[in-house]
């Protein structure tokens, strides 16, 4: 499973150790950046990451921002996108299970290195529940139409 990264300057250690997190796992990881933590517009990077989601280059999206809030709305603009700001591992299950979410968001600034890798792990490794949820996905979709 290939798996598109990216952050800002206030998630890029982060970023750094999801990565090397996921490919321990046996990811195929695809860094967008930033190689720093010199200051840069996250929604950059959002945008590379959504894209790569959207195009089905990566089959998931893990962004890392100071709140992961403003990754999340910036990756949402990207038609086919359902990002989800994420701050509790249970939390990451549902949005697969229920909202079959593509990109997860974290706080690099208000969540610990370790609970982010379990909010990753869990959010990677849940299933789409289908079902009654599959209907409400599709209208959720149709919104961007």
């Amino acid at each position: 499973m290939r798996v598109s990264i990216g952050a800002d300057h206030a998630g890029f250690e982060q970023k750094e150790q999801l990565k090397e997190h996921l490919e321990a796992e046996g990811f195929g990881v695809i860094d967008r950046g930033p190689d720093t933590d010199a200051r840069v517009d996250y929604p950059d990077f959002a945008a590379l990451v959504a894209e790569d989601v959207a195009s089905g280059e990566a089959e998931f999206g893990v962004l890392v921002c100071g709140t992961g809030i403003g990754m999340a709305v910036a990756a949402n603009k990207v038609h086919g996108i359902r990002a989800v700001n994420i701050v509790r591992e249970d939390f990451a299950v549902l949005s697969r299970e229920h909202n079959d979410a593509n990109i997860v968001t974290v706080s690099g600034r208000f969540v610990s290195p370790e609970e982010n890798i379990r909010i990753v792990d869990a959010f990677l490794s849940t299933p789409f529940g289908e079902g009654r949820h599959a209907g409400r996905v599709a209208k959720i979709m149709a919104l961007e139409e």
